[in-house]
């Protein structure tokens, strides 16, 4: 399914840029030159979000299935996947701020953290709390999870129905919980610090997936795909909200496109290189592009041209940092957490086998 690193590939990029464009300074400059694309970017670049949304909750919905009763177990995995490169990034983000704020002076620049800043964001409630985050996109990280324990929830709710039922109350119970967000919670912005808000995005996404489990009718496939699109459309005739059409969109061609199960760009690598370091690109993108600001700042002169060149800088490092990150310290610490689950899981099973024997 290349089609989804291509999605990711496009959704990371954009919101490096979108940052860029929305805190610059480099780009207020660069505005001189291109008025219409900076504004563009750090206006809509931010609707890239709720394509990883739409993905996240594809691929969720594709390993919580396989889960099944044990689907609860799962979030112990996903906060161990996601929070020690998150933790290694929130350094990097401390250090590029304290290196920054030597060069500029700058609403960007985060100040110094205290200890309750420190502790929130390692629980991941930092927004919930009210507290100002250390990095930008750290706050998609913990929606991202609560989106993951909500789903999680809801399969290990309809596994224990019976098997005949499950996939038909699983489609019903996203569609329930997605008519709850569009329709109510994601109209009022007090709630955009908790996964309900953005569940329509999620759900969308699941609702994708649902449509192209091996076996699944034709017919089938285009209700979920016109349940997708009820839901999406009623909502925006209720609330217009750009965000809801985007996931949408994303939701419905990536059911179109597993649904024709030929991959897109079949010879390009750069599809899958992407895939693989999106999440770090959502990790160390900010800290980057903050230094880049900050030496640009103070030892480029302040026109266009050379200011512009910065931000393409930002943005080619940024990919650069990371590729770097992924290979040094998010696979790292993913091989450490498997190899730690597998020797603690080990007992459990050997329990397992000797009452069975």
């Amino acid at each position: 399914m290349n089609h989804l690193d291509l999605f990711k590939a496009f959704a990371a990029n954009l919101i490096v840029l979108h940052h860029l464009a929305f805190y610059g300074p480099m780009t207020d400059h660069t505005a001189i030159l291109l008025p219409g694309l900076t504004h563009w970017l750090a206006q809509h670049g931010r609707l890239a979000v709720q394509v990883f949304f739409a993905i996240g909750g594809f691929l969720a919905a594709r390993s919580l299935a396989k889960a099944g009763g044990a689907a609860l177990t799962a979030i112990p995995r996903r906060f161990l996947k996601l929070v020690p490169p998150y933790l290694a990034a929130l350094v990097l983000a401390v250090g590029a701020a304290a290196l920054a704020r030597l060069w500029m002076q700058h609403d960007s620049i985060p100040a110094s953290p205290t200890p309750r800043q420190l502790f929130a964001h390692a629980l991941l409630l930092q927004d919930v709390l009210g507290i100002e985050s250390l990095s930008a996109g750290m706050w998609y990280i913990a929606i991202d999870f609560q989106l993951f324990v909500c789903m999680a929830i809801l399969v290990w709710a309809v596994h224990r129905a019976g098997a005949p039922m499950r996939s038909a109350l699983f489609a019903f119970g996203v569609a329930v919980a997605c008519a709850v967000s569009v329709y109510y919670v994601n109209r009022h912005s007090e709630w955009d610090v908790w996964g309900l808000y953005f569940f329509g995005s999620y759900g969308f996404g699941a609702l994708a997936w649902w449509a192209t489990v091996p076996g699944r009718s034709r017919a089938a496939a285009v209700g979920a795909g016109l349940l997708i699109a009820v839901l999406c459309g009623t909502a925006l005739a209720l609330d217009y909200r750009e965000r809801l059409a985007v996931s949408a969109a994303a939701a419905l061609v990536v059911l179109v496109l597993s649904r024709r199960g030929r991959p897109v760009l079949a010879q390009a690598r750069w599809p899958a290189f992407f895939g693989r370091i999106a999440y770090a690109m959502l990790l160390v993108h900010f800290p980057v592009c903050l230094v880049v600001n900050a030496f640009f700042t103070r030892y480029v002169e302040a026109e266009p041209l050379r200011q512009t060149l910065g931000v393409a800088l930002a943005w080619i490092a940024s990919i650069g940092a990371a590729t770097l990150f992924q290979r040094w310290v998010e696979a790292p610490l993913a091989a450490l957490v498997q190899r730690w689950q597998s020797e603690d899981a080990t007992p459990a099973v050997a329990a397992g086998y000797r009452r069975t024997a």
